[in-house]
């Protein structure tokens, strides 16, 4: 049992008031954080605030250095943070183990990335030399959601630090201490104090404080569409820009050509991986009426098949990240009017699984396109069948949500990929596979609900810096 802190300023901040961390694997407290406030907020954008300048000033080659530095000792550290990962999500140990890799691959890409990342010139008449540079914003707040706290640390804040930026990161309450541990590490290796500022502590009260200080010059938010509303509202009061990673209802497309096993393979990755809770999850099966018997048979084959354990055994997959998060999936099949649970639709039975907060892999086949499974963000591991027989039928399916963040085409017909592909309404369309938003690279946003703004690659430079044009007349 110990006691997750603050870290402000390159110093721990234990607090006054804590709360418990529970293990969704059993319900028990893996120990206690601090209950970060309006007073914590304010003395990580303080210092966040002091160490900017210079930060600022520090040339980019040396700013690599240090980021690179970061990715290093992330590596080095990889089995100590993915057990962390893996005890306060409950996520299977391979997969923290990724999370962990793929965290230390933002902080390299950043580095690498900040040597070439430069403005422009602007060819306007003879005698006047217009040029362009990219300043950061100053202090950016980062809100982290729960599933992937590693990872979406780093998408935050390797490109805002990498820029110029100084951070102050709330983790989810749920999931604070690789967000500490990393800001730790970042000291170690000599990113200097105030640079990365982590204050752990819940969304009403920490999360608030952060988005309404007016030291903070641009917020990022992963999470829930109704609380980004919250965040954008804030951010519209004081005038400050805010990128928005919201929810998703994820579409895979399947034509009767479509290479099945292939398929059938990243559909079950797509929904499982993270017990279901990923914001570009593959949720929502549409598949040609001529191969969804054939299709259905192979995943319910694959989901059957599911090794369902506490992350730290490193099953397939892990609990859900609480009992209420398990309710709430529960109720979806619960008030389920139409459509035929096939596998799964309830917790495992086992005794030795009874304290967590499991839920079985799911598939409901034949599911109305307008009801609360098909519509809403379940965030657990349930896949929503239904059919097509002409494409636009499968592009107005896969089009009438309110989220529009990831969709996927699989076909051997390269003129219907991509047709299909342009008329499907997402922030990224994959054919004949499905990453999940993966890809270090590739930016990454939403349409619609699913939010706005881009992080990930180049993109993300460009979010977390304002162009500053000069015009001199020679």
């Amino acid at each position: 049992m110990t006691h997750t802190p603050a870290f402000i300023a390159g110093l721990h901040v234990a607090g006054s008031a804590a709360y418990d961390n529970i293990d969704p694997a059993t319900s028990k407290p893996l120990g206690t954080v601090i209950r970060s406030g309006a007073g914590e907020i304010d003395a990580a954008v303080q210092a966040a605030s002091a160490a900017q300048p210079a930060w600022n000033d520090t040339p980019p080659a040396e700013r690599a250095a240090l980021l690179t530095g970061l990715a290093d000792a992330i590596g080095a550290h990889t089995e100590e943070l993915a057990r962390l990962e893996s005890e306060d999500t409950g996520k299977p140990l391979t997969q923290a183990r990724t999370d962990a890799a793929v965290c230390a691959r933002y902080f390299r890409f950043y580095g690498h990335a900040i040597d070439s990342y430069h403005g422009d010139t602007i060819p306007v008449q003879p005698g006047v030399h217009a040029f362009t540079t990219r300043e950061p914003f100053g202090v950016t707040g980062h809100i982290v959601a729960w599933n992937y706290p590693m990872q979406l640390f780093a998408r935050g804040v390797a490109p805002a630090i990498a820029t110029g930026n100084c951070s102050v990161v709330k983790p989810a309450d749920e999931t604070p201490r690789t967000a500490v541990r990393i800001a730790e590490l970042a000291a170690a290796v000599g990113i200097p104090a105030g640079v990365i500022n982590v204050v752990p502590g819940y969304g009403v009260e920490a999360g608030a404080a952060l988005t309404a200080h007016p030291g903070v010059r641009h917020i990022g938010f992963v999470g829930s569409t109704r609380v980004g509303a919250e965040v954008a509202r804030a951010g519209a009061d004081r005038v400050t820009p805010v990128v928005l990673e919201l929810g998703g209802k994820s579409a895979h497309v399947v034509f009767a050509d479509a290479a099945l096993d292939e398929a059938a393979d990243a559909i079950t990755r797509g929904i499982l991986q993270n017990a279901g809770q990923t914001c570009s999850a593959g949720s929502r099966l549409i598949v040609a009426e001529q191969v969804h018997d054939e299709l259905v048979a192979k995943l319910v084959e694959r989901f059957t098949r599911v090794r369902i354990g506490a992350g730290v055994d490193d099953p397939d997959l892990g609990p859900l990240i609480s009992t209420t998060q398990q309710a709430r999936v529960r109720g979806f099949l619960d008030e389920l009017a139409t459509g035929k649970v096939l596998v799964g639709g309830r917790a495992p039975q086992e005794p030795d699984l009874a304290d967590g907060a499991y839920f079985l892999p799911t598939i409901v086949d034949g599911v109305d396109p307008m009801s609360p499974l098909a519509q809403q963000e379940v965030f657990g591991p349930v896949l929503a069948v239904m059919t097509f027989t002409e494409r636009q039928d499968a592009i107005r399916l896969a089009n009438c949500t309110d989220y529009a963040l990831m969709g996927a085409v699989w076909t051997r017909d390269l003129s219907n990929a991509l047709t299909t592909a342009r008329a499907i309404e997402a922030g990224q369309v994959y054919v004949n596979a499905f990453g999940a938003g993966g890809g270090v690279e590739l930016p990454f946003g939403g349409f619609r609900k699913s939010g706005y703004g881009r992080e990930k690659g180049i993109e993300a430079m460009n979010a977390y810096t304002q162009t500053k044009t000069f015009v001199i007349k020679l």
